[in-house]
């Protein structure tokens, strides 16, 4: 039998979490925010929203963004062509849903579970998109024969070449 003890209407054991586990490739000092978060959700969705609103923010910089500022550093990967729209729309909804956790706001997550719940999925997305896909494809890429490799750096240069100039 499992021992259940409910503190003023609220779950604080078993403190289990429906969330999904963390993405592989999630790099392990953020793969513990990312477990912390799951294990605050059930007692607190506001605590999950605002611990991976924290962990985008330490990503970013493993993608590629230098700036001092969260939003800042979304754009700069967007700026960049690091990301694509998708990613940034995932990345600036964590962001703006984490922030509103600790601020007051619009946003009341409070017992909001499911929204909680859904930054969760954004996050392995955030990831999967990132820094799993692109692994990927450099692993296969780089297995390509090196006369195969020097004839895509050869073709590219040629485009580069030819390009129109700017008036």
């Amino acid at each position: 039998m499992k021992e259940v003890i409910f503190i003023d209407g609220r779950l604080h054991v078993p403190n289990e979490s429906e969330a999904p586990a963390p993405p592989s490739d999630l790099p392990s000092d953020l793969a513990e925010d990312y477990e912390e978060a799951r294990r605050v959700l059930p007692v607190s969705p506001r605590g999950a929203a605002a611990l991976l609103r924290l962990l985008v923010q330490k990503l970013l910089p493993l993608i590629g963004a230098d700036e001092d500022d969260i939003n800042k550093m979304i754009g700069q990967l967007v700026k960049n062509g690091v990301i694509n729209p998708k990613i940034q729309q995932a990345l600036d909804s964590v962001r703006v849903i984490g922030n509103e956790a600790v601020h007051p706001g619009t946003m009341d997550l409070k017992d909001d579970s499911a929204t909680a719940f859904s930054l969760f999925n954004l996050i392995n997305y955030i990831v999967e998109k990132a820094i799993t896909e692109p692994k990927e494809i450099d692993a296969i890429y780089a297995g390509l024969p090196a006369g195969k490799l020097a004839g895509i750096i050869n073709r590219d240069k040629s485009k580069e070449q030819k390009a129109p100039e700017a008036p």
